[in-house]
């Protein structure tokens, strides 16, 4: 994309289900360097003072937020894995939270679907994301969706984002997110936030 500028007093870094496990093994993210990349991209926006935003998929003992009826969520449940409460505990260590930033546990694929997340953007006077996350299918896609709606600015951080088909991330960037959102890579990124 060219060159963008943002406003750094109401633009927020979205990491979106940055989860250890994911980002850490999977090959789409590995082989391309997502987490090395966010780390600097996190520490940019930081340096710039934009409010940083964290969510992940989150559940209570026994899982009393998933129906039957949810396919998305429903095998999770049916598994007998334990449920994991605390986003915190899934984070990739490398882009963990600071005291003071945004941490939001989710139980939806939808970042800012009954969350206090929206909220707090609001309450922030924030009307523009950066966001990035695993999976480029799954919170991103839906958040985007739901953000656009919202009249949210968007911009998706393409080599910040990763999902377990290659073929679908490329797929949604460049025939579906891009009708939403715009597409910038972290180099872009960065440069809009450093130049504020």
């Amino acid at each position: 994309m060219a060159d963008f500028t943002i406003n750094r007093d109401t633009t927020a870094l979205l990491i979106a289900d940055f989860y250890a496990d994911a980002m850490g093994n999977l090959p789409h993210a590995v082989e391309r360097g997502v987490v090395a990349r966010t780390v600097e991209l996190q520490a940019a926006a930081r340096d710039a003072g934009l409010m940083v935003c964290y969510c992940a998929t989150v559940f209570r003992p026994g899982y009393p937020e998933i129906s039957e009826r949810n396919k998305t969520f429903s095998a999770r449940k049916a598994s007998g894995q334990p449920a994991v409460f605390d986003p915190l505990a899934v984070i990739h260590p490398d882009v963990r939270p600071r005291e003071g930033e945004v941490v939001v546990g989710k139980h939806r694929v939808n970042a800012l679907f009954g969350t206090g997340l929206d909220v707090a953007l609001t309450g922030s006077n924030i009307d523009t994301i950066i966001l990035l996350g695993y999976a480029t299918s799954g919170v991103v896609l839906s958040t985007t969706r739901f953000a656009a709606d919202r009249d949210y600015r968007l911009y998706v951080v393409e080599d910040c984002c990763a999902d377990s088909e290659p073929d679908v991330h490329d797929f949604l960037i460049n025939r579906i997110l891009n009708r939403q959102a715009d597409i910038v890579s972290a180099e872009e990124a960065m440069a809009a936030i450093r130049g504020g």
